[in-house]
């Protein structure tokens, strides 16, 4: 555990400009000189091709680097200005000619100057990957910069200002946009985080997002899947950046939601010991699918999509929106080739894969999951894993158990995502009021309240099913269905706290109206 977040990359330091102003200065560890250079310059007010030198408290001047010492408000460098001369015959030149050729003539210079700024950088950059000994790392991460800088030099040869790059199908449809990621910071996991990880118990809330991220990159080594389908490392931690990226910040259908769903699919996996049932393509199926299964949600359900019109329903025709938007999402990162850690594996086998995580991802809509239980009911008294039909069913009844597994950890775990699935769901519920459309009745909030609506999905839809799994993993019984047995129990505590309070503050506003009734008809004689 920790603060995922690292400061290391930057520094502070502390201006003095004309004797009077501090300011606070951020620097990156990776800046040019000149780009400090420029910073410094902006931060002073003075034209960015300024001369400067900076000049600390016992008038010692200063490298303008990355290695110039951090300081404090107390002793701000002083900064020492001398003005480009404005007599030069460049600039006479400049101010015989028209406005606009003047610009275009400047912006020359500064492009000539930027670009032996970057060969400098790349001749740099190249000589370090043609170092022996470096590691494997550490010379992709040279290649990645070689490949940034040249390809920036190719936008400013262009005269292009896009932020990014987008991938079209041969239809037109826009993919996800193609980032310059960096790698997330590499954590390493005690035993007791390892065992903890492949428990139901396993507390989410305490990880930032690039600890989920190392979480998520140990587990597909653990489980052997980056050995079976030779994916490159470094290809790894690219696609579940990407992945992150593609989740939106809702208050439920978040990236820690994700990250949720797929360590209880890990822990399931050791607790049932599915390696000993499923190949390890099945559970890189089950795995990837949890990963993906809820990409890019906008944060209002199908209901939503389909009674709004939105582009989504229309699309796909009202039919289950947010999964199939979801799988597209999914495929358009795997379709970037710097993401697809499916690009060693045989066509075959990539379509195989394909179909089965749509397949999956489908089966988390809840309108399917009456239908979905009673095909799982039907094959688990008799069950065979040597049976595909079986495991597929048994697939889509893993990854529902997963993706509305809240309940199975601790209360002080599972509650928290109450509170947030509800304020999602009165968000919800208020767009639809202001919109004219009908109210969804489990997300209204003038109706609803955190027992009721826990009590019904618990009662009728995670204990049958989970009491259904049990038929072919009795482990879960202890471990699963008792949490959600105790979970049931407290919210029907916890309601019946509700109703009594309720009646009181009924009693007592009836107390009060009568008592006013009493009052004015006293008056009144």
């Amino acid at each position: 555990m920790g603060s995922g977040a690292s400061s290391s990359s930057q520094k502070t330091i502390f201006l003095e400009v004309d004797g009077k102003v501090q300011k606070e200065v951020i620097i990156s560890r990776q800046s040019s000189s000149s780009e400090i250079k420029e910073i410094l310059c902006a931060c002073a007010g003075l034209p960015w091709q300024t001369t400067i030198m900076l000049v600390d408290q016992h008038g010692t001047y200063m490298a303008i680097d990355t290695s110039i010492p951090t300081n404090c408000k107390r002793s701000p460098y002083q900064v020492h200005s001398q003005p480009v001369s404005r007599h030069s015959d460049t600039h006479k030149h400049y101010e015989s000619l028209p406005a606009v050729t003047h610009d275009n003539v400047d912006l020359a210079f500064q492009f000539s100057e930027l670009k032996r700024e970057v060969m400098d950088r790349l001749t740099i950059l190249e000589s370090r990957i043609e170092t022996d000994g470096l590691k494997f790392l550490d010379i992709d991460k040279c290649r990645n910069d070689v490949k940034k800088l040249r390809e920036e030099m190719e936008k400013k040869n262009k005269g292009l200002n896009c932020a990014c790059n987008y991938y079209y199908l041969e239809d037109i449809i826009k993919l996800t946009p193609e980032r310059q990621i960096p790698t997330f910071p590499k954590y390493t996991l005690s035993s007791q985080t390892v065992d903890a990880l492949k428990k139901p118990t396993f507390d989410v809330w305490h990880w930032e997002h690039n600890e989920m991220l190392s979480c998520l990159e140990f587990m597909y080594h653990d489980l052997g899947l980056v050995r079976e389908f030779n994916m490159n490392p470094i290809t790894l931690k690219r696609w579940l950046l990407c992945i992150r990226e593609n989740y939106r910040t809702n208050p439920f259908h978040n990236f820690r939601h994700c990250f949720c769903v797929t360590q209880m699919m890990y822990g399931i996996i050791h607790l049932c010991s599915l390696q000993e049932h499923m190949t390890l393509t099945e559970l890189g199926i089950l795995m990837t699918s949890a990963i993906c299964h809820d990409l890019d949600h906008p944060g209002y359900s199908n209901t939503y999509q389909i009674n709004a019109h939105t582009e989504l329903a229309i699309r796909y025709n009202d039919i289950s929106p947010l999964e199939n938007h979801h799988c597209a999402v999914a495929f358009q990162i795997l379709a970037q080739p710097e993401n697809n850690i499916f690009s060693n594996i045989s066509h075959n086998l990539f379509k195989q894969i394909r179909q089965s995580i749509i397949r999956l991802i489908l089966a988390t809509d809840m309108a399917r999951h009456g239908d979905i239980l009673a095909s799982f009911k039907k094959v688990a008294p008799n069950f065979d894993f040597s049976d595909e039909e079986h495991v597929k069913i048994l697939q889509t009844v893993l990854i529902k158990c997963c993706d509305i597994s809240n309940e199975v950890r601790p209360m002080n775990i599972s509650e928290p995502w109450v509170d947030c699935l509800l304020q999602e769901y009165f968000m919800q519920s208020d767009r639809e009021k202001s919109e004219g459309l009908p109210v969804t009745p489990f997300m209204d909030r003038d109706t609803v309240t955190k027992s009721k609506a826990q009590i019904g999905f618990i009662k009728f839809v995670l204990i049958p099913m989970f009491e259904t799994v049990t038929e072919l993993f009795p482990q879960i019984e202890e471990v699963m269905v008792l949490p959600l047995r105790q979970a049931r129990d407290h919210y029907e505590e916890l309601m019946q706290i509700e109703e009594a309070m309720a009646e009181v503050q009924q009693r007592a506003a009836e107390i009060v109206s009568r008592s006013g009734k009493l009052r004015s008809s006293t008056e009144s004689l």
